[in-house]
């Protein structure tokens, strides 16, 4: 199982982090040129939502996803999406997409003054539900994953999805600790969506 150790100068290879379990997607593209790499968006995915420990995240970011296996995949037939990570229930972390690149996950968007996320964001999906609770692995795996991207990136703010689609996103929710998160990265210089 891939997970998380402390970061250091090693850790990546170009956009890939070393400790992460490596599933290429296609859904991605380059980043417009002099892009500031300086955001954080956590999500959360499941499916069929509220079912957690299969493959259908993974199938879906890689585009191999079995529209008739579940009725609730109608709803996002030929959907292509991607997140640069994904970190499962028990904390394993996987890597779709080269944080250098730019991934399919924010959709239209605006945060901290800028439109369209994507450009100059890094997205991770944590498995589960809005609404529901995350997992401790989980945060311990998402706040090492900021420190790591820190060493690489000038990551300066982190935000969920509903916070720069909102009305449109609810992810990752109610259920989400940011305050949790924000004690995780005291010290990191990352600044947090008002009263989190």
């Amino acid at each position: 199982m891939a997970t998380m150790t402390e970061p250091g100068a090693g850790i990546w290879d170009d956009g890939w982090l070393r400790t992460a379990r490596r599933l290429d997607s296609p859904n991605f593209g380059p980043r417009p040129a002099g892009a500031c790499i300086d955001l954080l968006v956590v999500h959360s995915i499941s499916l069929p939502p509220g079912r957690y420990g299969g493959e259908e995240v993974q199938q879906l970011f890689t585009n191999r996803l079995d529209w008739n296996a579940h009725p609730y995949f109608a709803q996002i037939r030929g959907l292509e999406v991607s997140a640069h990570f994904y970190i499962r229930r028990d904390g394993e972390l996987w890597q779709f997409v080269s944080a250098d690149d730019r991934a399919w996950h924010a959709g239209v968007s605006q945060w901290r003054g800028r439109a369209n996320c994507n450009d100059d964001s890094i997205g991770v999906e944590l498995e589960g539900l809005e609404g529901e609770r995350f997992e401790d692995a989980q945060y311990d795996t998402l706040a090492q994953l900021a420190r790591a991207l820190s060493v690489r990136y000038p990551i300066a703010h982190v935000a969920g999805h509903e916070h720069i689609a909102p009305g449109r996103k609810q992810d990752p929710g109610p259920g989400f600790d940011w305050r949790r998160l924000a004690r995780q990265l005291t010290g990191a210089g990352i600044a947090f969506p008002p009263n989190p």
